[in-house]
């Protein structure tokens, strides 16, 4: 009699069939191919080296430019275990734009350094036009301020006096670098960060009638003030009617970032051909807003800024050589 743990399993058992059964499978995995064997059981290494290659080609694509516009590709970070995981990588939702003040009866205030901090320009960004340099920032912010009555004249016009009349002092809210041109002329020629920031189609509105009051309040003073000029380091000796051209050729100038052109590119002067012109120059505006289009190089709020500033800075220069009522 055979001892127990010596006897033979019977035929056709479980256990017999056992050993028959792990030779078919080894027999069948060795004659597979080994691109298919590789598949159907990678090892951890393989996984970790086919996620880390996608991810570098995810990244090479992104380096060389192609796919601009796409998607962005997943981050990818190692858990303590070696294991990757992939987070979706999240844009950024752009800043909502804000053209009041954060605080009633303060004056939202930019300002803008020159390069070698000769000169520094005080911006109001909710307010088109009003903008003053000086040697530092503290004088800067008190010439905005002191002027804030003479811009009354503006804000009345496009039916914002109310608004202005109730700021009591300043809040500076952004500070940035000018170019060599902030230094040595004091007028703003750079870009805030307010500048690029979206402007909803109320706010383009606010924006565009106080540019346009800024023209009403021009015109009005280069019609009551004197022809000749008070003689004065600034401007040498233009008299009226050079300084309007002056102004008026600039900005006609500026608006063929947003495709606006004179005939013939002769300088407007005449009462009707400027109000056509500058019908012309606010539905450009408005056609580039509503396409999300700069003025080339410049963001639409600083055009509108810009052009408002340059009207209005001389439009008060008129104002300060008015020889008229003069005794001599």
């Amino acid at each position: 009699m055979v001892p127990a743990a010596k006897r033979a399993p019977a035929r056709g058992s479980a256990a017999a069939q056992a050993p028959e059964q792990a030779a078919k499978r080894t027999k069948k995995t060795a004659t597979r191919p080994a691109k298919t064997r590789a598949k159907a059981s990678p090892s951890p290494g393989a996984k970790r080296a086919a996620v880390h290659g996608t991810v570098a080609k995810a990244a090479t694509t992104r380096s060389s430019g192609v796919g601009a516009g796409a998607r962005p590709p997943a981050r990818t970070s190692t858990t303590s275990r070696g294991a990757v995981k992939q987070t979706a990588a999240r844009a950024r939702p752009p800043k909502r734009a804000t053209t009041r003040p954060p605080r009633r009866g303060r004056l939202r205030v930019a300002l803008e350094v020159g390069p070698k901090g000769k000169k520094v320009v005080a911006v109001a960004p909710d307010w088109p036009g009003l903008e003053r340099g000086a040697s530092t920032a503290d004088a800067a912010i008190a010439t905005l301020l002191s002027y804030i009555p003479r811009y009354a004249k503006v804000a009345r016009r496009a039916r914002l006096h109310a608004e202005l009349d109730a700021i009591t002092g300043a809040e500076v809210v952004e500070r940035y670098q000018g170019s060599g041109s902030t230094d040595f002329w004091a007028i703003s020629f750079a870009f805030s960060r307010v500048d690029g920031r979206p402007m909803s189609k109320g706010e383009l509105a606010r924006e565009l009638a106080l540019m346009r009051s800024c023209w009403a309040f021009f015109d009005d003073v280069r019609r009551r003030v004197s022809l000749e000029m008070r003689k004065g380091p600034r401007g040498g000796g233009r008299d009226r009617d050079r300084i309007v051209r002056h102004v008026l050729a600039v900005e006609q100038d500026w608006a063929r970032k947003v495709g606006v052109r004179t005939p013939g590119d002769a300088v407007v002067t005449d009462d009707a051909g400027l109000k056509a012109y500058r019908a012309e120059y606010c539905r450009a505006i408005r056609s580039h807003h509503a396409k999300g289009q700069d003025a080339r190089n410049w963001p639409l709020r600083y055009l509108i800024r810009h052009t408002a500033y340059h009207t209005m800075d001389h439009a008060w220069e008129m104002e300060d050589k008015d020889l008229t009522g003069s005794t001599g």
